[in-house]
């Protein structure tokens, strides 16, 4: 068994995310999920606001921890003792990407594996930007995303 490290924007976190960390948590002695801060894009939610969605998401799970990073996921793994990095896939698209970052972290870091998890089947169809863009036309998200997160879109959209 080992440390798993994964990563992702998570702006906002959904269902699909979640799913795929509690399966990992049941295969790795502990998931540190972490949540990107990339100067380059403008995310609805703050880092801080996402680390805490995650938080609230995640309690229950006592071999899950999560942190912000920014710079280079290897970097971040290594930082953390992970020696994997675990990615969800939704569809062949995601692959493609998926795989070139692999094969770059691999290069960059030859120690630290990449581990591929498919997300259940009743999530294949989900993203952070879909359940945004519901939100911002006040479709229903509670059945994609926590309480916490539903209420945040909620109040982003009124903002709007």
């Amino acid at each position: 068994m080992a440390r798993a490290l994964y990563p992702g924007t998570f702006d906002p976190v959904h269902r699909g995310h979640l799913d795929v960390v509690q399966r990992a948590a049941q295969i790795f002695d502990h998931v540190i999920v972490a949540v990107l801060e990339n100067p380059d894009k403008s995310p609805a939610f703050s880092a801080a606001e996402r680390e805490e969605f995650l938080r609230l998401a995640l309690t229950d799970i006592p071999n899950v921890s999560v942190t912000r990073f920014g710079g280079l996921t290897v970097a971040c793994a290594k930082e953390h003792g992970a020696s994997v990095i675990l990615r969800g896939l939704r569809a062949v698209l995601d692959f493609d990407y998926e795989v070139q970052l692999a094969m770059m972290n691999r290069h960059l870091e030859p120690t630290v594996e990449t581990f591929f998890m498919l997300t259940k089947s009743r999530y294949a169809y989900l993203s952070s930007s879909l359940v945004k863009q519901m939100a911002k036309f006040s479709a229903p998200v509670g059945e994609f995303v926590t309480p916490a997160v539903a209420e945040a879109l909620r109040r982003l959209a009124l903002q709007a």
